[in-house]
């Protein structure tokens, strides 16, 4: 388990590299959403309502990568998914203390409701950019347009196994591997 002191030292790396990454991104992240609003006709920013820590909603920021109104990916919106520049403005919910860099994702509305237990531990963390769980399922799209059924497909295979890896996370927290597990979310960009 993570404890108080744990979740300290966890929150000043988080202040600390999220705020330098947007002193040093800050170009590059204006420049992707300016590209986004041209692409999809829009701000170029992607709001949702997500569930964080002990199940508060938050908006999550990132770059819109869906057109209006038929809700498909463009191309570019496709590479900035791939190389995963649409979750830059993420960093702004890390600064702010919405979101951590490692931590389990954040559920939309509907499945975080379904922890139950036990599992509800998950609901004690800031929810993160990346974690281990992300990591195995970074081909989740893909995954599921292979299912006859992939909401279900999602709902009882990946989500309960994601909700696993998420306690095993927790339970089993270091620094260390929270510096692992951004090196490998590093390598799979493209």
């Amino acid at each position: 388990m993570i404890s108080s002191r744990q979740k300290v030292c966890k929150r000043i790396f988080d202040v600390m590299l999220s705020l330098l990454l947007i002193l040093i991104l800050c170009p590059l992240i204006l420049i992707v959403l300016f590209i986004a609003a041209i692409d999809t006709r829009s701000s170029g920013l992607f709001l949702q309502k997500r569930v964080g820590l002990n199940a508060e909603l938050f908006t999550i920021l990132k770059v819109k990568t869906m057109r209006e109104p038929h809700k498909t990916i463009s191309n570019i919106g496709a590479f900035l998914r791939q190389t995963k520049l649409d979750e830059l403005p993420q960093l702004f919910n890390i600064l702010i203390g919405q979101m951590s860099f490692v931590g389990p994702r954040p559920d939309v509305v509907g499945f975080a409701d379904l922890l139950e237990g036990e599992d509800r531990l998950i609901l004690t963390v800031r929810p993160g950019l990346t974690s281990p769980a992300a990591i195995k399922y970074s081909n989740e799209e893909t995954l599921l347009a292979k299912q006859e059924n992939p909401d279900q497909y999602n709902r009882d295979v990946i989500w309960r196994d994601k909700v696993i890896m998420n306690l095993d996370y927790i339970r089993n927290w270091t620094f260390w591997e929270d510096i692992r597990c951004l090196l490998k979310t590093l390598k799979l960009i493209k």
